[in-house]
């Protein structure tokens, strides 16, 4: 167990951080939050996800977002968590917006996956047990559930609301279609849908036409995960797969996507990103933040250094129209 003496920079509001509204709801969120899908399972370091929670708190990222069975093992980043919040966070609680989810495979059996009341009821209890919180400030549906009622999985979220183990709710991944629905049923029984999020990159642009568009019209905050591509939007694999990298391990990034077309993009979108006096990380957040519609943006670190570089793209966040056409030209 991790000894910490932990008190956060008493500048961390004035280290460069910019806060945006979420919709049209009373929460401001950092323009870049910190998500634990990755390295802060209980196969790493306890020390250094001690060191990179830190170290965002203290750089003004206020959001650390979650699932149910991010690790690995499932469930292991919230209990990570827990341990920090233990430690390091609890008297700064009311500082911090906390995500978790619930919706893919977490435990045996047929309650311990989808979108069903009792799924997302058990699931959260455990949560806040791992977390070792009262409540979380945000809980989504991490994917919409085609065979249960879609009035099942919202009403569960309402009802979650009405317990006091939610502050908001919010939606992962639905289709817009449901989405739609879903943003009705929740305004029409007054817990009203605060945060949709949504893989969005340089590479997977459908949520400018679409999910991103719905959110703002029902002022629903959008929040972008996945940012970097999983790291192909950043100068990792310009000469090759290094030893160690995600895509080296195989287990979600696979090699065969890092075709020709694909690293010759990267190379292209890198060079405009050197001209800017960036790296191409830097560049494809600040891509995302031109975007006001979008609230904040999710990266995952695997170090202090690598949180530290991506808070750069903050310093350069606007684009010429040329820059913007180029970039277009190069993903097309």
């Amino acid at each position: 167990m991790i000894e910490s003496l932990y008190s956060p920079d008493i500048r961390r509001y004035e280290n460069g951080m910019r806060y945006r509204r979420c919709g049209k709801s009373g929460v401001m969120l950092p323009e870049i939050s910190l998500g634990l899908w990755h390295n802060f399972g209980g196969v790493d370091s306890l020390s250094n996800s001690f060191a990179m929670a830190h170290c965002a708190f203290d750089h003004g990222i206020t959001h650390f977002d979650l699932a149910n069975n991010y690790g690995p093992p499932y469930g292991s980043a919230e209990e990570t968590f827990g341990c920090i919040m233990q430690k390091s966070f609890k008297p700064y609680r009311d500082e911090l917006f906390i995500s978790t989810k619930a919706g893919h495979d977490m435990w045996p059996g047929p309650y311990g996956n989808w979108g069903s009341r009792k799924s997302l009821m058990a699931s959260l209890n455990q949560s806040l047990k791992r977390m070792n919180l009262d409540y979380v400030d945000v809980f989504y549906s991490h994917r919409y559930d085609p065979e249960t009622p879609l009035e099942e999985t919202m009403q569960a979220l309402v009802d979650i609301v009405r317990q006091g183990k939610a502050l908001y709710v919010g939606l992962s991944k639905y289709p817009m279609e449901v989405a739609e629905q879903a943003y009705r049923y929740l305004a029409e029984h007054d817990v009203p849908c605060l945060v949709y999020q949504a893989r969005y990159n340089l590479f997977e642009r459908q949520p400018e036409k679409t999910t991103v568009t719905q959110a703002k019209q029902h002022g629903v905050g959008f929040v972008a995960f996945s940012p970097l591509a999983q790291g192909l939007l950043t100068n990792r694999y310009l000469n090759g797969i290094p030893n160690g990298s995600r895509m080296a391990q195989g287990r979600f990034l696979k090699q065969e996507v890092l075709t020709d077309v694909v690293l010759n993009k990267i190379k292209h979108l890198n060079d405009l990103a050197n001209q800017r006096g960036q790296t191409l990380a830097d560049m494809a957040l600040a891509w995302l933040l031109k975007d006001e519609a979008v609230t904040s943006v999710i990266i995952g670190a695997s170090s202090v250094n690598q949180l530290k570089t991506n808070l750069k793209a903050l310093r350069q966040p606007c684009f010429a129209d040329e820059e913007l056409l180029r970039i277009d030209e190069i993903c097309k």
